[in-house]
């Protein structure tokens, strides 16, 4: 199953469901078809600490026309707290979102994003936008394990398309983990995809530069980089995004605010953990004359605050993501090498593709492993020099998530 918490506001009253409505646990509250009569019905349930859930395996085609319509009344003048209400019932009447069949076409995906950030047009960066940000908030829920891994394993190899990648794993790893872990609602997960999507979008074309850059930055660079949350969040405002809860959290991405959630804005929330997952997701790319730092230390760093403490998004992270991400080269107790590319039912018991034997030898068939099992168990991860050398396509990864 993949569950998704539905907002109460989107339900449809007086008609027949048009979806199967889950508890958090599966359990079956209405089948499809059923008519719920009054929000009052729902309303117990919730009381009773029950959450609305659908299970996008079992919706598919409902779930994507749901998200492409919250995408396009963005567009609208109509504030993202009255999109968020956006009723399933369009879906049951038709309404269709520009959706995309088949997997995803990740390099056609970088070429987008890249053009997109690098030179915004004025006059339809809007509509180009949403439409990206619609595709992986798509894959975000109905793979995102296989949407994960994509991205941690583009974001190890990829120089000339840093920037453009970066940002759609932060604002994927975002999405994932306020779904999954922090239970945000559909307007909270769409604000800070879009959020930690546009955050670099003054700074792309310097990003990309700098990856490649062998020689110590310039004053008038560390000047850019210090200064570009506050460009991106002018820039967005140039090209017509006005939503303020996404511009301040873009504006505040860099700040350093150690903390609990709870005490901080829906903005500095947002901000908080897109600056986590900035954090994690930097390490694992590569620069020109650099490797990418270990996963294992890269969680380190987005788990730990300014202060030496556990930071509540940066556990968030770890929590959803496992200490193992999919995309992470391991090893196990059998002296096998293998990639993660599924989480597990714990952080450390993720699912495993060996693709070297005991011998170090490639093994030609990807060979599935639970991790969960005591002779399959990981004793560390590998680091990126030791597996230079396997080249596994990334469509046949895909194919065992």
């Amino acid at each position: 199953m993949n569950l998704l918490t539905l907002n109460i506001d989107t339900i449809p009253l007086g008609q027949p469901l048009s979806f199967v409505l889950r508890s958090a646990s599966g359990a079956v509250l209405a089948q499809k078809g059923y008519v719920i009569r009054n929000r009052a019905e729902l309303d117990l349930l919730v009381q009773r600490g029950v959450h609305l859930c659908v299970d996008t395996e079992e919706s598919d085609d409902s779930h994507r026309a749901y998200m492409g319509q919250l995408q396009r009344m963005l567009l609208s003048e109509k504030p993202l707290s009255e999109i968020a209400k956006a009723r399933m019932e369009m879906v049951a009447q038709g309404t269709q979102g520009e959706t995309h069949n088949g997997p995803p076409n990740w390099p056609d995906l970088q070429h987008r994003a890249t053009q997109l950030l690098r030179s915004p047009p004025a006059h339809e960066f809007g509509t180009r936008f949403m439409e990206l940000q619609a595709d992986l908030s798509r894959y975000c829920v109905l793979t995102p394990d296989a949407t994960l891994l994509a991205l941690v394993r583009i974001s190890g190899q990829e120089t000339r398309m840093y920037s453009a990648t970066h940002s759609m794993l932060v604002a994927c790893v975002c999405m994932v983990v306020a779904r999954a872990t922090l239970r945000w609602d559909e307007e909270q997960i769409l604000r800070i995809g879009c959020a930690a999507l546009s955050m670099n979008c003054a700074m792309t074309e310097l990003q990309d530069h700098l990856a490649l850059q062998t020689t110590p930055l310039s004053a008038e660079q560390i000047s850019a980089i210090e200064n570009h949350p506050e460009r991106s969040e002018t820039l967005l405002r140039s090209l017509g995004i006005h939503d303020p809860i996404w511009l301040e959290a873009v504006r505040q991405h860099h700040h350093r605010t150690p903390g609990p959630l709870a005490h901080k804005t829906e903005a500095q929330q947002m901000a908080r953990l897109i600056q986590r997952a900035d954090i994690f997701s930097a390490r694992l790319a590569p620069r020109v004359g650099r490797h990418p730092m270990p996963v294992t230390a890269a969680m380190q760093s987005c788990y730990y605050d300014e202060e030496h403490q556990v930071d509540e998004a940066g556990a968030a992270i770890v929590k959803t993501l496992g200490v193992y991400p999919p995309g992470t080269f391991v090893r196990l107790v059998s002296q096998e090498v293998g990639m993660v590319v599924r989480r597990g039912v714990t952080a450390t018991t993720p699912r495993v593709a060996v693709v070297l034997n005991r011998q170090g030898m490639p093994t030609g068939e990807l060979i599935p492993r639970d991790t969960a099992m005591p002779h399959w168990k990981i004793t560390g991860v590998v680091a990126h020099k030791d597996v230079l050398r396997i080249q596994v396509p990334l469509e046949r990864l895909l194919a065992v998530v």
